[in-house]
């Protein structure tokens, strides 16, 4: 059972690590990169990332991470042995609820209505079409970078638990 609750464990680590990558990534690179172009390149090029995202890899890291999560969680509670990475895990699973919850209720709804905007005609329909999406959804992607890395964080700690058989060394 030992084993189990390790490799569960650490199966969410490293996709709960991935995806806060990706969001990082995003929030440190693409979005200041995109920052700086003109607007049909930063509409366009964000209506293909839009695009490109939505494959199996990212749907692996999106629901995967919650998955092995809870699975952790309850080989942990209810598996026997120390539950010292418990409290840990449940952490990391209401820290990981909350990037779901910001990217449904936020990210999404702003990725979708500037999907729906297309490539407007004129310079200033391009302006406004961005100046709905950018700092909003920049903004909600910076919430669930942290709220996703304090859960990687809380699972490594976790993992730091299950490791040492609860013992705090």
């Amino acid at each position: 059972m030992r084993v189990l609750q390790g490799v569960s464990l650490l199966g969410a680590v490293l996709l709960t690590g991935l995806s806060a990558g990706l969001y990082y990534g995003f929030a440190v690179a693409v979005s200041p990169g995109l920052r700086r172009a003109g607007d049909r390149t930063f509409v366009e090029g964000m209506q293909r990332i839009n695009t490109a995202i939505l494959n199996g890899w990212f749907l692996l890291l999106f629901v995967g991470s919650l998955v092995l999560i809870a699975v952790a969680g309850a080989l942990h509670m209810w598996g026997g042995g120390s539950r010292a990475a418990v409290p840990w895990i449940a952490a990391a699973g209401v820290l990981y609820v909350a990037v779901l919850v910001v990217t449904m209720a936020f990210n999404v709804p702003l990725n979708d209505a500037l999907d729906a905007g297309g490539l407007p005609d004129g310079a200033a329909r391009l302006a406004a079409l961005r100046e709905r999406f950018e700092s909003g959804w920049h903004r909600w992607n910076v919430v669930r970078t942290v709220c996703n890395t304090a859960a990687f964080g809380c699972l490594a700690w976790a993992l730091v638990r299950h490791g040492n058989g609860g013992s705090p060394r």
